[in-house]
């Protein structure tokens, strides 16, 4: 029997590798075989050590907390090479020309303690009052299951007030997401803040009582100390799975151009491409995924095709210490769009993960683009650079150029799951299910993350196992 995974990226050679662990339990043979139309696999999990920085040109870490990752790191024999944060876990908001630290207890939308928050100029104090009057105010507006669930920004309008949206929940949520808050779906994103409000009326009762149960941690802003990447980068993730696949399972420069359903299987064509697959993985955006599914199920293209992305750039910049004013006394700061600004956020990657930059130097980590600038991610190398230096010497205080640079781009990368999501992946998944041996896997669709991902390719290996093996 043959399978065909489409995409080298995390989602689609962890799906290699789980049906292959599944051909291996129940003693049956399997050839398998992945097609990355790039030149390279990982898609955007991407690591270059540059004259001792190490520099992630896509994600830089993932979150301890869902466990998916975590174990297939472990179960590739990885969990020694896993690396945990640094001490100075804390972040900050630009207003201004300056950086203020999140204040402590601020758990991504609102506060868990009283004396921080007050004494923050973050927001005025109309905006500190309105956003106590949460403990004020009765149950409403939870989502529904219609596909009208609030959105993000009229969940904490509504709760807290537009300051915490514009200064708080959009740069922290939008650091996660690359989304716009008035589009991005609470419930599929967020539901344990639609949970919180059922469950304790307040959103900030229900976040202070979270923080009470958690394990005492000297942490501000999103949960740095949750995160996990590994010693040499994040690439030696797919490293690792190319390595324990079979030799020559992996195949790159080859584009799947077109799939087609005879009844008994699936072929797939491309440049100098002809391949037949009893079973088949489209790890893919989903607007790639739908372009090959157009001629065999076109309820399901169209749904897949409905699921926006957002195009974002990743901008590594390495300075000498002494010319960089900033104590950088944290891991990073985000920048909310109110600001003007073209820079979304900022990593210190020197300080978030040991190692990754030489001791008298440091590696900044910029990112620029997602739903709320589209324009930043379309310019060209030189004008993106150009903004993106500007704000870091105003915020930072830079004295000197970079000794590095590396500019990554990811166009159309970042799912954007608007309202309805999650109703219409119900709906994907109903049409996938008339497709036997037909899989999808990916962040499109309940999860964004690299866990997300991971999960999604477990599911998909498992499906396509019970269509090949009964």
């Amino acid at each position: 029997m043959q399978a065909l995974v489409v995409g080298a990226g995390i989602s689609g050679l962890a799906t290699a590798w789980y049906l292959q662990r599944e051909a291996a339990r129940r003693e049956r043979d399997l050839d398998i075989t992945v097609l990355e139309a790039d030149d390279r696999v990982g898609g955007v999990i991407n690591t270059e050590n540059v004259d001792g920085f190490i520099c992630e040109l896509g994600p830089d870490s993932f979150i301890s907390e869902k466990p998916w990752a975590l174990a297939l790191c472990r179960e590739l024999g990885l969990e020694q090479r896993v690396l945990g944060t640094g001490p100075r876990r804390r972040s900050f908001i630009a207003r201004g020309h300056r950086l203020h630290p999140i204040p402590d207890g601020f758990q991504m939308l609102a506060p868990t303690r009283l004396a921080p928050f007050l004494t923050t100029p973050l927001f005025s104090p109309l905006g500190k009052l309105r956003m106590g009057m949460d403990l004020l105010l009765p149950r409403g507006g939870q989502s529904k299951n219609d596909g009208n669930e609030e959105t993000l920004a009229e969940f904490v309008r509504r709760r807290l007030g537009n300051e915490a949206l514009e200064r708080a929940a959009q740069p922290l949520v939008g650091g996660i997401y690359t989304s716009d808050p008035e589009k991005l779906s609470l419930q599929a994103t967020m539901p344990r803040f639609i949970e919180m409000e059922r469950k304790h009326r307040s959103l900030i009762l229900g976040m202070y009582k979270a923080r009470r149960a958690m394990p005492p941690a000297n942490t501000t802003g999103p949960r740095y100390d949750l995160f996990v990447s590994l010693t040499d980068g994040m690439g030696e993730l797919p490293a690792a799975l190319v390595k324990a696949l079979p030799d020559g399972c992996v195949r790159t420069g080859q584009r799947v151009e077109s799939l087609q359903h005879d009844g008994d299987g699936y072929l797939l064509g491309g440049p100098e491409l002809q391949l037949r697959a009893d079973a088949v993985c489209l790890a893919l955006p989903s607007h790639a995924s739908g372009q090959l599914t157009a001629g065999i199920a076109a309820e399901l293209t169209t749904e897949l095709n409905a699921i926006d992305y957002a195009s974002t750039a990743t901008i590594n910049l390495a300075f000498a210490r002494r010319d960089v004013t900033h104590p950088l006394d944290g891991f990073g700061f985000v920048v909310p769009a109110v600001e003007g600004r073209t820079l979304l956020a900022c990593t210190f990657s020197h300080e978030k993960f040991p190692g990754r930059a030489p001791s008298d130097q440091v590696l900044l980590r910029a990112f620029a683009g997602g739903a709320m600038q589209p324009g930043a991610a379309l310019l060209d190398d030189e004008q993106l650079l150009a903004a993106v230096t500007h704000d870091l010497s105003e915020l930072l205080g830079l004295k000197g150029p970079p000794l590095h640079v590396r500019i990554s781009r990811h166009p159309r990368a970042m799912a954007q799951y608007g309202r309805g999501h999650l109703q219409r992946v119900d709906r994907i998944e109903k049409h996938v299910e008339a497709l036997p041996g037909l899989a999808l896997a990916g962040n499109g669709y309940r999860g964004i993350g690299i866990p997300d991902c991971v999960h999604s390719a477990e599911l998909a290996a498992e499906r396509m196992a019970a269509h090949l093996f009964g």
